[in-house]
């Protein structure tokens, strides 16, 4: 490859990569003593797209979802390839309901109470700490304020 090719290929996946990173910002929760690395949607493109046509998710990464207003709001799975399971949380911090979602379907999977927050991980990860309902979520004060 001809160095003008190599450069170009390094700047589209430069450029690419920040993109990704840039898209939605990333903050650290914790439950109990488990770390969450979580990207944050808080405008309601990045809550339209969500965890869509990711082909995998790291462990401890996460999508938290930031509502305008607290609400029954409901989740579904279109276009999004990954299992995974969803908390519901109140303006708190503490968990609502937790549902396990599967992929490619438009089932709602709605908050049991008014929610603030919704917190999507891999399938099975709430279960698998022993996170349930009543349990608090720390840093979740640092949202970003929703748009």
């Amino acid at each position: 490859m001809n160095k003008t090719l190599v450069g170009c290929v390094f700047g589209l996946v430069f450029s690419a990569a920040a993109w990704a990173q840039g898209a939605m910002p990333v903050m650290e929760l914790s439950a109990g003593f488990h770390r969450i690395e979580a990207e944050v949607a808080a405008n309601d493109q990045n809550r339209q797209l969500g965890l869509m046509n990711r082909q995998s998710m790291p462990l401890q990464h996460g999508m938290l979802f930031v509502f305008p207003q607290a609400n029954t709001h409901c989740m579904w799975m279109r276009n999004t390839l990954l299992p995974l399971s969803v908390a519901f949380i109140d303006a708190d911090g503490y968990i609502i309901n937790i549902e396990d979602m599967k992929p490619q379907t438009e089932d709602n999977h709605c908050a049991r109470k008014p929610a603030r927050y919704a917190l999507e991980m891999n399938l099975g990860w709430f279960a698998q700490r022993g996170i349930k309902p009543g349990s608090k979520l720390s840093g979740i004060d640092k949202a970003p304020r929703p748009q």
